[in-house]
């Protein structure tokens, strides 16, 4: 949880009311993601040992994880990478027996996804191209919880909608950083494409967002659902007001609301 608290602030809250099975469960499959994700993102990798670091991580998750050749491909790069990329092993340990092969298919899928998108520059021409990429970065996180929802107490959820709800939070990310992409280069925004397509695109998918949550009936899943959602539609509508994004006060005083609620 301590690694976690230092990698999303935004995740460690809802997480962190789970109970104590899910939250174990959720946090380690989060931070196997995050780990891959730390990769992708890094300021300092090139293209090229990303791309390897990625390939290479997918086809170990796809069988009994070798922590030894994991810390052999890390080698290189090691004083690069942060502490939740190198610790890899522990978060599949930490994750229960029975889903755990599931989490680490996503993560496998994800890095794949990612690494392609590493390749291709993170050059997104087309609303096809930028479902692919929210797909990959965000969409597999709603089909991973999907998994675990099910797995934790039969919780059936339609793993369309649940790419939408991570397509959804993606997309104000990507409204929210515009600026910052910018500056090192990238633009995830389709081409002819203004900030009001970009809003409609993150509407869309948050209505999905909406009915995802409609088949779930375990309140402890709910709340861990609500979070997130909310955020990100107040934080949408932040950003349309000409914000920046909500305060640490407007974050706290929305958690609290969801957790007074009946």
């Amino acid at each position: 949880m301590h690694v976690l608290k230092l990698t999303s602030r935004t995740f460690y809250i809802p997480i962190k009311l789970l109970k104590p099975k899910l939250r174990e469960t959720v946090a380690s499959a989060y931070l196997c993601m995050r780990a891959v994700d730390e990769v992708e993102d890094h300021p300092n990798l090139s293209a090229t040992a990303k791309q390897h670091i990625l390939r290479e991580t997918a086809e170990l998750l796809k069988v009994d994880f070798s922590e030894d050749a994991y810390a052999t491909l890390l080698r290189p790069y090691e004083k690069e990478l942060p502490e939740v990329t190198k610790r890899l092993g522990d978060w599949i340990r930490f994750c229960p027996d029975g889903i755990v092969q599931n989490v680490k298919t996503s993560t496998s899928v994800m890095a794949n996804g990612m690494a392609d998108w590493v390749e291709k520059d993170w050059q997104v021409k087309t609303e096809a191209d930028l479902d692919d990429y929210t797909y990959y970065v965000a969409g597999l996180v709603g089909v991973m919880l999907s998994d675990i929802w099910y797995w934790y107490d039969g919780t059936k959820t339609d793993k369309q909608l649940a790419i939408g709800y991570g397509r959804g939070l993606q997309a104000v990310n990507v409204l929210r950083n515009k600026d910052e992409d910018a500056e090192r280069g990238v633009r995830f925004f389709p081409e002819n494409w203004t900030r009001d397509d970009m809003f409609a695109y993150a509407q869309r998918n948050l209505q999905q967002a909406d009915e995802y949550m409609k088949s779930i009936h375990t309140k402890n899943i709910l709340l861990f659902c609500r979070i997130p959602l909310e955020l990100a539609k107040k934080t949408l509508k932040a950003l349309k007001s000409g914000k920046e994004k909500m305060s640490r006060d407007e974050v706290n005083e929305t958690v609290d609301e969801i957790l007074h609620q009946p």
